[in-house]
């Protein structure tokens, strides 16, 4: 199969983990993959309010991506984002991660919702299968697009931490930490508030650190900028608890990756990250600053709390792998090939009186 990767190109990402796991994981099964990336991809742009130029990835989706699966002779096209390639492409399966623009549409600007209700909604309707990462985006899909509950299949996420991360040894908790950029589905403010309201509830509290893309100047914040994986393994070891306090999530891979490496979670309480974390995090309502400034002083301060959640959370982790992730993929491609297998071209007649080169 071809997997169009040029997401991998846009900075780090859930999709770029991802593609990166899933390859792996699809090679360790002995699947053959073809990787293509559009060129210009890189360019299109990346982080809070990314908007793809839907001109621009005309060409690639429509032309270019059924050019080279007709080179590398591939019997489907995976597009780990919703999108839809010509009619001379062979069977197509998407990815869906989230219906976020259509669940909380305050959030994101006019084009981002558009894309979603129109383009992705016409792509995942047109696949052959679409690959939903949870059961809370296989429902959005099936409730907001109207794709048939037969046409999807549930893939859900590994760990997208390092291997060997959570090993790493714990000591006393130096930090809270959040991990991810500050678009406002992530909901920063309200953790930002909640932490100024603990550290002027408790003396000494922890201060909280930023990784990743986040911004923000305030007393007791420090920003770690697109740590490395040695140092984000590093910041997971020293922290109290991971806070994760996004108003929506298809998955929830931060949450999931946290858990694996031992550290305890404090998640908002939305769909997805309910499904992922189940009774393995401490939820809080995701409005109310007041709900996790508690849950931020809890957490700090009890230890037998921290031990008790990481050994939840290691359990709960134990039950997602990018190999069964994998087979999941697999066995929707292989549903997808049979709903729409590739018809080779017809091979010409050579005319009477042909040279053996002219025959082929």
């Amino acid at each position: 199969m071809l997997i169009d990767t040029t997401f991998a190109l846009r900075g780090p990402s859930g999709t770029g983990v991802y593609l990166e796991r899933l390859i792996a994981a699809l090679r360790g099964l002995d699947v053959e993959v073809v990787e293509a990336s559009d060129p210009a991809g890189r360019a299109l742009g990346g982080g809070r309010g990314r908007v793809l130029d839907l001109a621009a990835d005309a060409r690639w989706t429509q032309v270019d991506l059924p050019r080279l699966a007709a080179m590398a002779e591939a019997d489907l096209i995976h597009h780990p984002q919703p999108a839809r390639a010509g009619r001379r492409a062979p069977a197509q399966v998407v990815t869906v991660h989230d219906l976020a623009p259509e669940r909380i549409p305050e959030c994101f600007d006019a084009r981002q919702r558009r894309a979603s209700q129109f383009v992705h909604r016409a792509a995942a309707r047109r696949a052959e299968v679409v690959i939903a990462v949870s059961q809370t985006t296989a429902t959005d899909v099936m409730a907001r697009w109207g794709v048939p509950a037969d046409r999807i299949v549930i893939a859900r996420h590994g760990p997208g931490q390092e291997p060997g991360a959570g090993s790493l040894e714990r000591g006393s908790p130096r930090h809270l930490l959040y991990v991810g950029d500050d678009e406002p589905r992530k909901n920063l403010a309200l953790l930002l508030a909640a932490h100024r309201r603990y550290r002027a509830a408790v003396p000494g509290a922890l201060p909280l650190v930023l990784a990743g893309s986040a911004r923000a100047h305030a007393d007791g914040v420090v920003v770690v900028e697109r740590p490395d994986p040695e140092r984000l393994a590093e910041l997971y070891a020293q922290a109290a608890a991971l806070v994760h306090p996004s108003r929506y999530e298809g998955f929830g891979l931060t949450a999931l990756e946290a858990m694996s490496a031992g550290v305890p979670v404090v998640a908002a309480r939305s769909p997805g990250l309910v499904e992922v974390c189940g009774d393995a995090a401490m939820l809080f309502d995701a409005s109310s600053t007041e709900d996790l400034a508690s849950a931020l002083a809890e957490v700090a301060s009890s230890a037998p709390l921290r031990r008790d959640l990481t050994e939840r959370g290691r359990r709960r982790a134990a039950e997602y792998s990018w190999a069964r992730s994998a087979r999941a993929h697999l066995g929707a491609y292989e549903r997808a090939a049979v709903a729409r297998p590739r018809v080779l071209p017809p091979r010409r007649r050579p005319r009477p009186g042909a040279t053996p080169r002219e025959r082929g």
